[in-house]
């Protein structure tokens, strides 16, 4: 091609990027028609919009709509699609009712094809927990055991014939480590004996609940150990035996617990040896529990975000069908409606609602995320990022805090981290516990807490590892926009 007709060209389509309202000369118009043909979008011209805008609400040029608000030429989204349909003056009622005669079909399609918001089934199948369980029993289902009556009074012979069966039971309890379960099974009947004439006694409870732990029967134990308890509630063996017999049950959790009030009340080995077996398979319970409970949360979550977006769009899913279709009715290159039957459809707010959001909009929708004044904890890496991304979109400072509930440390400076956060309202402070937010803690690499990320635009401007209260201070009054 000729170089002087190129440059013209090139000339040509820098005027059209710095002005593209000189298209809608009409000397231009098989250059406009051709771009048309390629799939480009021409703005209607200003000019002319200005003109037929008194009276008028909005603008359809044959791909997109836009408003006049308040002198303001704006770009609508889909959503204002139906209002479209409702207004238009070229569709007659005969056309309408062939559209929607002529798209019956596909929307008993769509409506047929409407699945699960999130595209799976609700119902979380948990994994199975690989626990220790070799020493886990069958439940015993005796007839519960004989109790002593509480309000009976206890006379000194009562009370010195009890001690008396009570001897006699332990001695048939130590021989009956190496004999026959009938040895123990007389030990049982004689404290039975004992806590019928004394059942104020917590003693003889404990002491049978024991036995009872030996012949494998822990439901029996656990009775008794209630009993043991409910008369005196610092019953270290007490609290042992119900640990024990909970164990042999498999509820490893309610067996912690118990075992670890009977160690602080009095500790001695046995407790020791059957924590080091319990232990771990309540800490994988628990472990187990937080990761669907996260899983729960995310999902509930990302469910009521679509319910959110699903809701503000549901002008579309009756109207958006026939739009498509009434389109192709449509043969001027600009169309225009008036506001009359358009009120009576949509509210001013309902019509605000389908505008395409302006940069205020978008900042409004990011601190509706943060939380001014306040720590906000995060519990996975995907919350973590949309607050961080929230925190960029206001060009806010935003400082990521590593802790763990077992850092001692941590529990130091986080009261700390609270008040800083109500002094710089304007800074966003962001919680992470490792334990609980592994995805989180494994993307930014944490290997020690306490660490301090200072975070601006989506970019990391410092680090502080440790509770250091200076360093903190310090590195916020620097990096705070306030400053």
């Amino acid at each position: 091609m000729d170089t002087e007709k190129v440059a013209e060209l090139k000339h040509l389509i820098s005027r059209c990027k710095s002005n593209p309202s000189i298209l809608q000369d009409p000397s231009l118009a098989f250059f406009k028609s051709y771009l048309q043909s390629l799939g480009a979008r021409i703005p209607p011209d200003p000019r002319t919009l200005e003109k037929q805008s008194e009276g008028v609400l909005a603008f359809w040029d044959g791909r997109s709509v836009f408003v006049s608000l308040g002198g303001r030429l704006m770009e609508i989204n889909e959503r204002a699609l139906p209002l479209l349909m409702l207004c238009l003056h070229d569709v007659s009622p005969h056309e309408q009712d062939k559209v929607g005669e002529s798209m019956s079909d596909s929307k008993e399609k769509i409506d047929a094809t409407e699945t699960d918001p999130l595209g799976e089934d609700d119902t979380i199948v948990e994994s199975d927990v690989e626990l220790d369980d070799a020493d886990v029993v069958e439940p015993d289902n005796d007839p519960p055991q004989k109790m002593g009556d509480p309000s009976v009074e206890v006379t000194e012979e009562k009370r010195d014939a009890a001690q008396t069966a009570k001897s006699k039971a332990v001695d048939f309890i130590s021989e009956g480590r190496a004999s026959a379960s009938c040895k123990l099974d007389e030990a049982i009947d004689l404290i039975t004996e004992a806590i019928m004439l004394n059942p104020t006694s917590a003693i003889p409870y404990a002491t049978r609940a024991s036995v009872f732990i030996k012949l494998k029967k822990p439901n029996a134990a656990i009775r008794d150990a209630n009993a043991a308890l409910e008369i005196n509630p610092d019953s270290a063996k007490g609290y042992k035996i119900r640990g024990m017999a909970m164990a042999l049950l498999g509820r490893w959790e309610e067996a912690a617990r118990d075992l670890h009030i009977a160690s602080k009340l009095d500790y001695d080995e046995e407790i020791g040896l059957v924590l080091k077996k319990v232990e771990p398979n309540a800490h994988k319970i628990e472990e187990h529990r937080r990761k669907y409970e996260r899983i729960r949360k995310e999902r509930e979550a990302k469910k009521a975000e679509i319910e959110r977006k699903q809701k503000a769009e549901a002008q579309v899913s009756n109207d958006i069908i026939y739009v498509i279709f009434a389109l192709q009715f449509m043969c001027p290159d600009i169309c225009t409606f008036t506001v009359g039957y358009a009120i009576q459809v949509f509210s001013v707010a309902q019509w605000n609602d389908v505008l395409i959001k302006t940069d205020v909009d978008v900042e409004r929708d990011a601190l509706s995320a943060l939380k001014d004044g306040e720590v906000i904890g995060i519990h996975s890496a995907s919350e973590l990022e949309t607050k961080l991304n929230a925190a960029s979109k206001t060009s806010r400072l935003a400082i990521l805090y590593f802790t763990a509930t077992w850092c001692g440390p941590c529990r130091f400076i986080s009261p700390l981290y609270v008040n800083l956060a109500g002094k710089h309202p304007k800074v966003v402070f962001l919680k992470v516990d490792i334990d609980e937010a592994r995805d989180a803690a494994a993307r930014w690499n944490i290997s020690s807490v306490p660490t301090f990320y200072f975070i601006k635009d989506g970019k990391e401007l410092d680090k502080v590892v440790g509770a250091d209260k200076s360093a903190l201070e310090r590195k916020i009054e620097q990096y705070s926009p306030t400053k």
